[in-house]
């Protein structure tokens, strides 16, 4: 069987094509389908099935009478009229997005929605618990945090969000793109863990006599960390829990499930774990991203300023450059609150 067949059986369509513009919705699942090579992941991305994707694409064939995919072992490929079409997509795309940017411009200033894309972890323990003051200060603002472990860069791209927060450095698009500080993640251990399995003080310990939990994600590079760490070991019998979320990572953690990797701002805001002092910290940089329109618009700007912010070093010391245990961090703290994680989620 030829593994470069067409997206559908017919080679050209005819008759019905001439003078039938393709619609903006079928052209929106072309150019998802036509960037990720994958009907799958197009379906997933958009929120459809794949066979719906399919049943799409194949329609705007028959409308525009082009093959505009072959279908391959590792996905789908662009034919030189998908190519023409990508062109003349990607431009309608632009068209339409600046008409929402310029349209948000002529709102009222302070009023309406903002959209945050962020990486999951971040969003949940850091930036909603500070959302109190922001939401205060503006009450005529609706904040739409969108928390994720996939990439939020894509989702400015797509005009699904405002501006982005993530781990990973933005893809060289036309965004603006500011470093806002450096995320540092240490291995640390429950109270109760420790005093069940003892407190480990060497990475050979925790090899040999431990058990860990780790994230495993778009962002984080989990497995890449665990061979760094843990060549030619297997994971059974070893790791007791992956997940692909950092809530689920921090409850296995502090209801002592296993030794873990959290990030220090963690520490700063009053998570009951203890620090292990083995030498195995390893930082990822954090990234804001938007729109040049965007930046414009008065509602996003002020969120801009206040993302930058509350990710200040200068107050935040847990996001420098440089590693700073959270033994320090005393000196730091300015009477926030103990256990403002839990506080934040409404436990006492």
């Amino acid at each position: 069987m030829n593994s470069t067949i067409g997206a559908h059986n017919i080679e050209r369509a005819s008759g019905n094509s001439e003078g039938v513009a393709p619609d903006w919705e079928s052209v929106r699942i072309f150019l998802e389908v036509a960037r990720s090579s994958s009907f799958r992941t197009a379906a997933n991305r958009l929120h459809m099935t794949g066979h719906g994707i399919a049943k799409r694409v194949e329609q705007l064939e028959h409308q525009i009478g082009a093959v505009l995919f072959t279908r391959h072992r590792d996905g789908v490929r662009l034919t030189a009229d998908g190519q023409h079409l990508l062109s003349c997509a990607e431009r309608m795309e632009e068209a339409s997005l600046g008409f929402v940017r310029r349209r948000g411009r002529l709102a009222h200033p302070l009023r309406g929605e903002v959209r945050i894309a962020a990486t999951e972890g971040l969003g949940t323990f850091w930036v909603t618990p500070r959302l109190l003051e922001f939401a205060r200060a503006h009450p005529e603002i609706l904040i739409d945090l969108h928390c994720s472990m996939q990439r939020p860069d894509d989702l400015i791209v797509r005009a699904q969000a405002d501006l982005a927060i993530q781990i990973e450095q933005p893809a060289p698009r036309d965004l603006i793109v500011r470093r806002l500080g450096r995320m540092h993640i240490m291995p640390c251990a429950s109270k109760s863990y420790i005093d069940t399995y003892g407190m480990p003080t060497a990475q050979r310990e925790v090899s040999d006599g431990h058990r860990i939990a780790m994230l495993y994600a778009d962002q984080g590079k989990g497995s890449e960390h665990y061979d760094q760490m843990f060549p030619d070991r297997p994971q059974v019998g070893f790791m007791a829990m992956r997940t692909n979320v950092s809530t689920a990572l921090y409850a296995a953690i502090v209801n002592g499930v296993a030794v873990g990797w959290l990030p220090t701002y963690c520490f700063a805001i009053g998570a009951p774990v203890i620090p292990l002092d083995i030498d195995w910290v390893y930082s990822f940089d954090i990234w804001l991203s938007y729109h040049p329109d965007l930046g414009q618009v008065p509602r996003i700007r002020r969120m801009i300023d206040w993302t930058i912010g509350i990710f200040d070093s200068q107050n935040c010391p847990w996001f420098r450059d440089d590693f700073i245990h959270p033994g320090e961090f005393d000196g730091f703290l300015r009477g926030g609150p103990i256990g403002a994680i839990d506080a934040a989620f409404g436990r006492p």
